[in-house]
């Protein structure tokens, strides 16, 4: 795995120059290369690494939709902490650490709205319709409360990482974070104590030459983070489109099926050949003759079928017996008439021979 920073760099920027050896903290001496003219030298091996371990630290952190908390107030690290966490979008301070920043952070949040009400008064011009003594004390306020918070006036939370320079310096803000357990990383001179920080980054500390160089890196891998989150949230927008179009043509191709599309259209001229005796026009006497044979055979039932026989058995029998009663007596009379109408034509022609 390539080195974030080369030892070279870290040579020319004079990153292994410690304080004197009269100076030293004993808690640094695993990071203690030698010593020569009564100055100590920094183990660069052991730097590379921890800038390594930091940098991909710092760089999971932002991707991870984190923030990184900067920390410079000495005079030669005040510009360069400026500089490289605006640049890399995250938040810093540079001048006194206001107590109680992490450990009491909503206090410190209601000021930073205050310096935002203070400010949208004075430039929505409300400020002059005050006394000038008023507007004077207004306008100190805004300068004091924007020179201390500043850095964090855009921090809507607590930070997830705290990059540090100098620890004695910044013992305070080293302190809060402990509290509230978040992860101190931070460069640290033979005469610090590192038992309080998570991530030492053995280092000198009062050169600006070296503070550029390592400061600019963490706020490099700030930066690398942030672009890893874009990627990643472009690529989640890719699959949520993809997933919306294989689900609009799966609707489409159901409403297409849903659809009745002709035999004519699908099948070809042999098939339809075969299939032509087996069609069958549906006519409304086929419908209303599919509906009788449907509906009989659940209104009926085998108990009923004897007795309807029966019925009708009875009902032909007693017809037929009708049918013959009423032949029987219609005969007679009939005969009687077609005796007596010979008879009379009988007398009446000897009379008329006898005339």
């Amino acid at each position: 795995m390539s080195s974030v920073i080369s030892m070279k760099s870290l040579l020319e920027s004079g990153v292994h120059f410690g304080h004197r050896t009269n100076k030293w903290h004993p808690a640094m001496r695993p990071y203690i290369f030698t010593e020569r003219n009564g100055i100590h030298i920094i183990d660069l091996q052991q730097t590379v690494k921890a800038i390594n371990n930091a940098y991909n630290l710092i760089r999971d952190t932002v991707q991870n939709g984190g923030s990184v908390l900067f920390v410079g107030t000495k005079r030669q690290a005040q510009e360069t902490i400026r500089d490289e966490a605006l640049r890399a979008g995250q938040p810093f301070v540079t001048e006194r650490w206001l107590g109680g920043m992490i450990t009491n952070w909503s206090t410190i949040f209601q000021r930073i709205m205050e310096m935002e009400r203070l400010e949208k008064l004075r430039d929505s011009g409300d400020i002059k319709r005050l006394t000038k003594k008023e507007g004077l004390m207004i306008e100190r306020q805004i300068n004091r409360l924007n020179l201390r918070l500043s850095g964090v006036r855009n921090m809507k939370r607590l930070p997830d990482l705290l990059f540090v320079i100098d620890v004695t310096r910044e013992a305070t803000a080293v302190h809060e974070a402990n509290l509230r357990e978040i992860p101190v990383i931070a460069l640290v001179d033979t005469n610090c104590d590192p038992s309080d920080v998570d991530y030492v980054i053995p280092s000198n500390d009062d050169a600006i030459r070296a503070i550029k160089l390592l400061v600019a890196k963490m706020a490099d891998a700030a930066i690398e983070g942030k672009s890893m989150r874009k990627d990643e949230e472009q690529e989640e927008i890719g699959l949520v489109s993809e997933t919306d179009d294989m689900s609009a043509s799966v609707t489409r191709g159901q409403v297409e099926l849903e659809v009745d599309i002709p035999d004519e259209d699908i099948l070809g001229a042999a098939t339809l050949a075969k299939l032509g005796p087996r069609k069958v026009e549906v006519t409304e006497d086929t419908v209303e003759a599919v509906e009788i044979v449907e509906v009989v055979p659940a209104e009926t039932t085998p108990v009923e079928e004897p007795v309807v026989i029966e019925e009708a058995v009875v009902i032909e029998e007693t017809a037929v017996i009708e049918e013959t009663v009423v032949s029987e007596e219609a005969a007679p009379a009939v005969s009687e008439e077609a005796v007596k109408k010979p008879a009379r034509k009988s007398k009446a022609a000897p009379a008329a021979d006898a005339e």
